[in-house]
């Protein structure tokens, strides 16, 4: 009998053989009327702890659901540790950068605010949100951490020492994309995407000047925010990938 889940829900609690794990209303809701499954009906739960796990929708209610926990499918692997800071721009674009952030497998995402930046509130509640709907269906182990937005000047200022900082310049001056990835080696990386207008000049002047700090060009045309997120991220996923991880984090 085929019992591959259809289905893949990403859980906070424990997972293990024989654990219950309860549900909260939306999520049951979304499993027993979205999906129109069952009890019996058996499902893939991760929580980016414990790997990936088979259970088994045992109990049904109008306030949720409990599953059974029952076998192991994937131990749970390191991944790349991999920030992706972006200056917010509108909800449909904004919504894209976290969705395919998720997908291309970076580890944490930062709204930057820079002087050009147009949006000036972030809903975090619902990024993080898409960022677990992007981890359920691209079958990650994993979430990536949706942080409160803050200035560019104070991320920059709390920067940890050995975490390199790739500068998207749209000023052409910088290296091509490809040269710049290859040469990273396997330490802490982040992406700096500026906003739908560019950074300011004294922006871009600053940020070349810093020492952990290495402004990459994508190419002659002038892209979007959420292009440019998606076309870096290819671009270290085609040349880096999920084999580079940190020394030491194999779990």
């Amino acid at each position: 009998m085929d019992i591959s889940p259809k289905v893949r829900l990403f859980v906070a609690q424990p997972l293990g053989g024989g654990r219950a794990v309860a549900l909260d209303q939306a999520q049951a809701h979304y499993l027993l009327h979205v999906m129109r499954a069952g009890p019996g009906t058996m499902i893939a739960l991760f929580n980016g702890r414990d790997g990936e796990w088979l259970a088994r929708i045992d109990q049904v209610s109008k306030r949720g659901a409990t599953l059974m926990v029952a076998d192991q499918t994937r131990p749970q692997s390191a991944e790349p540790d991999l920030w992706l800071l972006f200056a917010p721009v509108k909800r449909a674009r904004i919504d894209i950068i976290v969705e395919k952030a998720g997908e291309l497998g970076v580890s944490e995402l930062f709204p930057v605010f820079t002087r050009h930046t147009v949006m000036t509130r972030v809903n975090g509640e619902r990024l993080s949100a898409i960022a677990i709907e992007a981890s359920e269906q691209c079958e990650r182990l994993s979430v990536p951490t949706v942080h409160e937005a803050r200035s560019l000047e104070e991320m920059l200022a709390g920067w940890p020492a050995g975490r390199r900082l790739i500068l998207l310049d749209e000023g052409g001056g910088g290296r091509p994309v490809a040269e710049a990835f290859a040469d990273l080696g396997d330490g802490p990386a982040a992406i700096l995407v500026g906003p739908e207008g560019g950074f300011a000049k004294s922006e871009l002047d600053a940020l070349r000047r810093l020492s952990f700090a290495c402004p990459v060009d994508l190419g002659p045309r002038i892209l979007r925010a959420d292009t440019a997120v998606i076309a870096a991220l290819s671009c270290f996923q085609a040349i880096c990938g999920d084999w580079r991880v940190p020394p030491g984090a194999l779990l």
